[in-house]
C-alpha cells in the first residue's frame, strides 16, 4: 500500500478486521470512491481516521485528526442514481499519520504503516486468557444492567484478532477506543483491555447496586 493515502476522517475508530460500511453522501467522498472503484480490486484502500476536533460533514468541519488510524479496503459499492454510494469497507493495517495533502478534494494523507504483532511470550498467554475472562464477565454485567441484544460472539483462538475484536466492541468513548488502536503491540493492547474490561464492568455493576434517584428523594414512610 503506499505511503500516500487517501483519508476519509470519521467520528469513530477502526480496527483491523472489523467491517464498516458507510453511506457516501459528500461530493469530495464520491470523487474518493469513484477514483478507488477505477484502480483494480486489490489496490482499493484508504485511511479510516478518528476526527479529535470538529465534525465530519462540511468542508471546514474538521481542525484536528488523530494521529494513527486504520486502512480500509473497499469490498463493495453500491452506486444510487444521484451519485451517492454505499459501500462496505473493512478494516486492514494500523498506520500513523505523518503529515497532510491539500492536492484532491479530500485529505490526503503521508502515512507509516505500523506492524501488528505480539509476542508469543508467557505475559501473552496469561493476558489472553485474562481478557476473554473479563469480557464475558463484562457482557455479563452489561446484560445484568439491562442491556438489549447482548450477543456473546464466538472469540477468535489468535490474541492479536481478540485484542482487535475485544477494543471495537467493548462500549466506551472515542479517547478509550482510540487509545486501544494506538497501543504499540497486541501484548500492551491485551494489557490495556484488561483494566478496561474490569473496570467497565465494575462501574455497571454499582450503578446496577445503587438506588434509583426517585426512591433516594422519596421520604420514608412510617407504616
Amino acid at each position: 500500500m503506499p505511503r500516500r493515502l487517501p483519508l476519509f476522517p470519521l467520528g469513530l475508530v477502526l480496527f483491523p478486521g472489523l467491517v464498516l460500511p458507510l453511506h457516501v453522501f459528500e461530493e469530495r467522498y464520491r470523487v474518493l470512491v469513484r477514483e478507488l472503484l477505477e484502480l483494480p480490486e486489490d489496490e482499493r484502500f484508504f485511511g479510516v481516521v478518528a476526527i479529535r476536533q470538529g465534525r465530519e460533514v462540511g468542508a471546514d468541519g474538521i481542525t484536528a485528526l488523530h494521529t494513527v488510524g486504520c486502512t480500509a479496503r473497499l469490498r463493495q459499492s453500491d452506486e444510487y442514481g444521484d451519485g451517492r454510494f454505499d459501500i462496505v469497507t473493512t478494516g486492514v493495517q494500523r498506520f500513523r499519520l505523518d503529515g497532510l495533502e491539500h492536492d484532491r478534494p479530500y485529505l490526503v494523507g503521508e502515512v507509516e504503516l505500523l506492524a501488528d504483532e505480539l509476542d508469543p511470550s508467557r505475559e501473552a498467554e496469561v493476558l489472553d486468557a485474562a481478557v476473554r475472562v473479563a469480557y464475558l464477565d463484562y457482557l455479563g454485567a452489561l446484560d445484568e444492567a439491562g442491556a438489549d441484544g447482548i450477543v456473546v460472539p464466538d472469540l477468535p483462538d489468535d490474541s492479536l484478532v481478540l485484542g482487535f475484536l475485544v477494543a471495537a466492541t467493548v462500549l466506551v468513548d472515542l479517547e478509550d477506543r482510540q487509545s486501544l488502536l494506538a497501543e504499540p503491540d497486541g501484548v500492551a493492547r491485551l494489557r490495556s483491555e484488561l483494566a478496561l474490561l474490569r473496570r467497565e464492568a465494575q462501574l455497571l455493576r454499582i450503578l446496577l447496586a445503587a438506588p434509583a434517584p426517585e426512591l433516594s428523594r422519596t421520604p420514608v414512610s412510617p407504616n
